[in-house]
């Protein structure tokens, strides 16, 4: 399993979307868990492309996180 990483900030400190990875580290998840979870719909993600990314303002919406109060998981 893959260390977690602090929650940032807010949400203008992230781009407006994180690959999957990224979004699984936030969620302190591995690799094979955070796209297991976005096949199923557990993540929400968007399809650019051939690409699969995880807005980031519905993930913070999805886990009840403030767009803009400091803090940490």
């Amino acid at each position: 399993m893959q260390p977690t990483i602090d929650r940032p900030a807010s949400l203008a400190a992230l781009p407006p979307t994180l690959t999957i990875p990224k979004a699984g580290r936030l969620l302190g998840i591995s690799r094979s868990a955070a796209y297991r979870a976005a096949t199923k719909g557990e993540i929400p993600t968007i399809r650019i492309g051939r690409r699969l990314l995880v807005p980031t303002a519905k993930l913070f919406d999805m886990l009840g996180w403030p767009h803009d109060t400091p803090g940490t998981v």
